[in-house]
């Protein structure tokens, strides 16, 4: 596209006064390649025509905007969310007029511009829905939006919440007592969604949402059950043995950088679950497996040590070529035995090597 034409279809979108969220994101990475002097020209032009950022926005945009990225992560890359949908951005499955697909990318500003059209689309589509609802306060009207972009438009159409609404009961009332009940993925609640419908629930009725008491620090004599991450314990970097328990509070540290990772591996795979073979191995553990001498998995200094694992139902080469891709310090090409070794050594060198 020459500057010409890109010139003439911005001229065309500030007078049309509408932007749709592909649209937004093809602006927002066009930005990065423009000159200064371009720059300020598409200003300038977007000012004289008259922008759709000059309308003050809805009193409900920014503080809905603010809940939903206190829940929602953003990731700049291609992933597959915990339903296996490949996803980008603020939680996003389609971009420039398509779905996502492995392999695509957006800057940062791209994937706020898709965020904040969404928001714009789904505030608009749950008003239709809640017509009661215009005459509400902006804190009250963000609350069911978080709500909505979590569960779905669909699901609140159908919601017992929406029904009461619409007969006229207490919103403060209906609210606490429905929207709690949305915190199950199946039958089970998730701890995530019932902090998240806790914090829906404060910010519709006006108060700061309950802040959770603060686990215990987390450390070397920590039961196993204790989570390093939301799912991987400290029992496992163990292999549930206490002759493999951590010594030093600098191995679990280690150990929770290379879990963080673990995490994103299991995300990539579809939520599947992060099986480690082999963990802290002391001294005597290693001479006993015949580990080498200066094994990683000795943990024998800060920023130094290693898993070995494979991700349950997943193709282990797959897993291994995204951890090789991925991770900038040491992977052992284990995939022909089952497994793939995941580590850290001191100075933190990129080191690959075959079993």
């Amino acid at each position: 596209m020459t500057y010409a034409s890109i010139r003439a279809a911005a001229e065309h979108l500030a007078r049309a006064g509408a932007i749709t969220p592909h649209q937004l994101a093809a602006f927002s990475a066009l930005d990065e390649s423009l000159s200064d002097a371009q720059r300020q020209g598409f200003t300038e032009l977007w000012r004289a025509h008259g922008s759709p950022a000059s309308t003050a926005p809805q009193p409900w945009l920014l503080p809905a905007l603010a809940i939903i990225k206190e829940f929602e992560g953003c990731q700049l890359q291609a992933y597959r969310c915990a339903a296996g949908v490949w996803t980008i951005g603020w939680g996003s499955t389609s971009l420039n007029g398509r779905a996502v697909k492995l392999g695509d990318t957006i800057t940062q500003q791209a994937a706020d511009a898709m965020l904040q059209a969404d928001v714009e689309r789904f505030g608009r589509e749950l008003l239709a829905l809640l017509p009661v609802a215009a005459a509400w306060p902006g804190h009250r009207v963000a609350a069911l939006l978080s709500w909505a972009y979590n569960v779905g438009l669909g699901a609140v159409k159908d919601s017992t919440l929406r029904r009461r609404l619409l007969d006229g009961e207490d919103p403060a009332a209906v609210v606490r007592e429905e929207l709690p009940r949305w915190d199950k993925a199946g039958d089970q609640a998730l701890a995530g969604l019932t902090r998240r419908r806790a914090a829906e629930v404060a910010l519709f009725l006006g108060k700061p949402a309950e802040q959770p008491r603060q686990p215990a620090k987390l450390t070397p004599g920590s039961p196993f059950s204790a989570r390093v991450t939301p799912h991987i314990t400290l029992g496992e970097f163990a292999l549930g043995q206490e002759a493999r328990r951590f010594q030093h509070q600098y191995q679990l540290e280690t150990a929770a950088e290379l879990a963080a990772f673990l995490e994103r591996v299991r995300m990539q795979f579809g939520g599947k679950p992060v099986i480690i073979t082999s963990g802290y191995r002391p001294a005597a553990v290693n001479r006993s497996v015949g580990g080498a001498s200066g094994s990683e998995h000795l943990y024998d200094a800060p920023g130094v040590g290693a898993v070995d694992f494979y991700i349950k139902g997943a193709d282990i080469n797959a897993v291994q070529a995204w951890c090789d891709k991925n991770w900038p310090y040491s992977i052992g090409y284990g995939a022909p035995k089952g497994f793939v070794h995941l580590g850290i050594r001191r100075g933190k060198p990129r080191v690959r090597w075959d079993y």
